[in-house]
């Protein structure tokens, strides 16, 4: 009888805590480059594609966490079991790509706040961030996941009130905001914002980590009321995470959108910042440099994480963490190294990333539409169908990106 109870009352916050994680790629550095780009450059206009973004992410973690709680596979290791060795190799090499350009903009987002901050030289920021995001990772692997699913939402949280402080201090007007909430374009550099924000919000590694998360946190329940409990969870888990991301993408665009549209120097992190501190003050660009630190940290562990839950479940191989952080840091420290403008190379990782989507997305439909899989909790036809329509708007997106960047 007292299970029974405990069945009723346990979706509680304490079994919140996944999608919390799967979040921070949501909010990382190249959310804060992207977003303020297009706010500076084009104001109000692309405030529809962050609603947009943000909906598709919603439907899409959900169904990843499910497929995890529901079948015990992580994605990629649904994936493994449906193809043969050489097709696993070449999606594991573009996942791969897809993890690098992950790791890219958040470790120069860390050396671009440790800059603000301390004034650090970038390579020394970078190397910096790619330590601490080691460390991190090495308390989940002692003290367990739910230490590190505090960690990364205590880190979520300062990322919130770095840059939603903004809005308070100069909210913006209704009714531009409401404008942007219609579709539409105004050239080939708003479409390119647009697939960085959408390869930004919609992040390839969180839809194959998610799955991985909600296995290793809730196991692998048998049908039941206990399975039904857990989605449950997992739904207003994946809600108010969505919710919270949502809102920091949003506010970064509406600050740029307000205060920077306009002015000089805005098309990167360290000219916003500067902007920022002139029009709003230095403790609101002082929340802002913090917030962005705590998403360079948070956001380089999880997808080193990432990273390495797809080489593992891809091809049944492990490196060592240390190893592979290694690995996976230096494209960043080159790019800081040699001087090229990081923040123009934190939006175009965040195109390699949405082209990274569709390859995450249809294997995750399709396996959450297998009854085979899935069992009674196989996606409804409507799911499926939106989960489609998701996977064909991003990449009808990327294709209509190649056009335009190759006609301008």
């Amino acid at each position: 009888m007292k299970a029974d109870v405990d069945a009723r009352i346990r979706p509680s916050w304490v079994l919140l805590g996944p999608a919390f994680v799967a979040a921070i790629a949501y909010v990382d550095p190249g959310n804060v480059a992207a977003n303020v780009s297009a706010g500076a450059q084009f104001g109000f206009l692309l405030v529809w594609v962050i609603v947009v973004a943000n909906s598709m992410a919603c439907l899409v973690q959900y169904l990843s966490a499910k497929l995890g709680l529901v079948s015990g596979l992580s994605l990629p290791e649904a994936v493994a079991t449906r193809t043969r060795r050489r097709s696993r190799l070449a999606y594991w090499l573009q996942a791969e790509l897809v993890a690098m350009a992950t790791d890219l903009a958040e470790v120069m987002g860390g050396a671009i706040a440790l800059y603000l901050l301390f004034d650090l030289p970038l390579v020394l920021g970078g190397v910096i961030t790619g330590a601490v995001s080691l460390i991190l990772l090495i308390v989940k692997d002692r003290r367990g996941q739910t230490i590190f699913e505090r960690v990364i939402t205590g880190l979520l949280m300062v990322i919130a009130i770095g840059f939603l402080t903004s809005l308070f201090v100069a909210p913006p007007a209704a009714g531009d905001v409401a404008a942007g909430l219609v579709p539409k374009f105004a050239g080939s550099e708003s479409v390119l914002l647009a697939a960085a924000m959408l390869g930004a919000t919609v992040m390839p590694h969180a839809v194959y980590l998610h799955s991985g998360l909600a296995r290793d946190r809730h196991g692998h329940p048998d049908s039941g009321p206990r399975r039904r409990m857990l989605l449950r969870v997992t739904r207003w888990d994946v809600g108010i995470a969505m919710v919270i991301a949502g809102a920091v993408n949003m506010s970064m665009l509406l600050i740029a959108a307000t205060n920077l549209q306009g002015q000089d120097n805005t098309d990167s992190i360290e000219g916003a910042h500067a902007a920022v501190a002139d029009t709003l003050g230095p403790i609101v660009a002082l929340l802002f440099a913090i917030g962005l630190l705590a998403s360079g940290l948070a956001s380089s562990s999880v997808g080193a994480y990432a990273g390495a839950m797809i080489m593992q479940g891809l091809l049944h191989v492990s490196i060592p963490m240390v190893l592979r952080r290694l690995i996976t840091l230096l494209p960043a420290l080159v790019i800081l190294a040699v001087g090229l403008d990081a923040s123009r190379a934190l939006v175009l990782s965040q195109v390699v990333l949405s082209f990274g989507i569709p390859f995450a997305l249809i294997p995750l439909i399709r396996v959450t539409s297998d009854r085979a899989v899935m069992g009674d909790d196989v996606n409804h036809r409507v799911t499926t169908a939106l989960g489609w329509t998701v996977a064909v708007l991003i990449s009808l997106l990327n294709v209509v990106l190649i056009y335009l960047t190759v006609a301008g």
